[in-house]
């Protein structure tokens, strides 16, 4: 499509209706027929009366110093920095209201303060040596390991067989301060009481 007289406002206006539904006057990116419209225009379009028109502008502004006499890029060119949507140009107050409204959801992001930590509710068999382990014993040596983080629960004695007992206790953790492998260690050490430990259930909380 030609185009006449675009130094007059009739023929910004016949360019700002062909790129109105367009990126470009030919496809997708920058071309020598943008170039060449380009380099007629003598005074840029106003945002306001001719917005396709200005949304064109600065991405073949920036190929005008790009793109050769045969319409292809120049050795210097970069086809990767054409701005298809014309970023260059933002609008100040566009800006303006983005940086605010960032500003304010991080006010109020930090006067929420750190979010609840993370916890999980954890079943533990603790099985001992055989049925003459003391099995209260077991369970005070258990409920005496202290970690930050650690809360203990409920317990109960559940048969296994052959006169043998299991002390099944439940206890709340911090994930970010109590693993597994920390409890599993820490009642481990009392092997003259416990053979070993299982996990009997693990629920996020």
């Amino acid at each position: 499509m030609g185009f006449d007289n675009l130094n007059t406002d009739a023929g910004i206006a016949t360019l700002n209706t062909f790129v109105a539904d367009k990126s470009y006057i030919e496809g997708f990116t920058a071309s020598q027929a943008d170039v060449a419209v380009f380099e007629a225009i003598s005074t840029a379009p106003a945002a306001g009366k001719y917005p396709h028109a200005a949304r064109w502008l600065p991405g073949t502004k920036k190929a005008a110093s790009e793109y050769g006499p045969s319409g292809a890029p120049t050795a210097a060119a970069d086809e990767d920095d054409i701005d298809l949507f014309g970023s260059e140009d933002e609008d100040p107050e566009l800006e303006k209201a983005k940086a605010e409204r960032l500003a304010a959801y991080q006010a109020k992001k930090a006067a929420k303060g750190p979010g609840p930590a993370a916890k999980s509710s954890i079943l533990l068999d603790v099985k001992p040596w055989d049925d003459e382990t003391d099995m209260a014993a077991m369970e005070q040596a258990v409920r005496a390991i202290y970690m930050d983080g650690l809360l203990w629960g409920a317990s109960k004695l559940v048969p296994i067989g052959y006169g043998i007992k299991k002390l099944q206790i439940s206890c709340v953790v911090e994930d970010d301060k109590v693993g597994t492998d920390m409890l599993n260690d820490a009642i481990c050490e009392h092997d003259v009481l416990v053979q070993s430990v299982d996990i009997a259930s693990f629920n996020k909380i």
